[in-house]
């Protein structure tokens, strides 16, 4: 199977997940994509979505599905998003499509997280993938220096701005064996919007595109 074919396995699954009548918060990126088109094939049995990017809402409602404000919704069952690095743990890398802070924002309300993700992401250890971290353009060379301190290597993002107005670093040569104390130090750091961690508020379940079908996987 292609990389593609995985990510539309783990798509069609996640859609188990979806409540019936009830608002579903979406994700960003290639394998969240595949997820919009599963979506619309229900989207006359869900109330609608609350959508963690801008390119998430202009594809959602380029299906018909309706989307929602967070700040109309106080209650999301579940919210369904990929991975760029996912462990046995349940903790993530997230961000390489650059929209980290309305991600985690979605994901701290939601009651459940599925992640889906194909084999590849599946790691023991987080930290081949760099980790972004969104700043304000202000801060970007002192929280540079500070994530140098903490044994990184952050490139900013070339002609990238995410939905917020701020800058992306990624953040090279880290390799995190405490994905939460990383996150909450990282967060300290003045200037810093947050970062590409999801430890903290780590996954429910992942749903793992394998060459053998869909693996579910929960924390270890």
């Amino acid at each position: 199977m292609t990389q593609d074919e995985l990510k539309e396995a783990v798509a069609r699954a996640a859609l188990d997940y979806v409540v019936e009548g009830r608002i579903v918060g979406v994700g960003t990126g290639s394998t969240a994509r595949k997820f919009i088109e599963s979506l619309a094939g229900i989207k006359d049995r869900i109330a609608g979505a609350v959508a963690s990017s801008e390119d998430t809402r202009q594809r959602l409602e380029g299906h018909g599905i309706r989307v929602f404000d967070l700040n109309e919704v106080s209650d999301i069952p579940v919210y369904i998003d990929g991975a760029d690095e996912i462990t046995p743990h349940m903790h993530m890398i997230k961000g390489g499509g650059g929209a980290l802070t309305r991600e985690k924002i979605v994901a701290a309300v939601a009651q459940s997280f599925v992640c889906i993700a194909d084999a590849s992401k599946f790691v023991d250890v987080l930290g081949a993938f760099p980790l972004p971290v969104e700043v304000i353009p202000m801060a970007a060379a002192h929280v540079s220096r500070e994530l140098v301190k903490l044994g990184g290597t952050p490139v900013q993002r070339p002609n990238f701005v995410t939905d917020n107005g701020n800058l992306i670093l990624d953040v090279k040569g880290l390799r995190i064996t405490d994905p939460e104390d990383l996150e909450t130090r990282i967060n300290q750091i003045a200037g810093v919007v947050t970062n590409g961690l999801f430890a903290l508020r780590p996954a429910n379940v992942c749903l793992l595109g394998t060459p053998n079908g869909v693996r579910t996987v929960k924390a270890s």
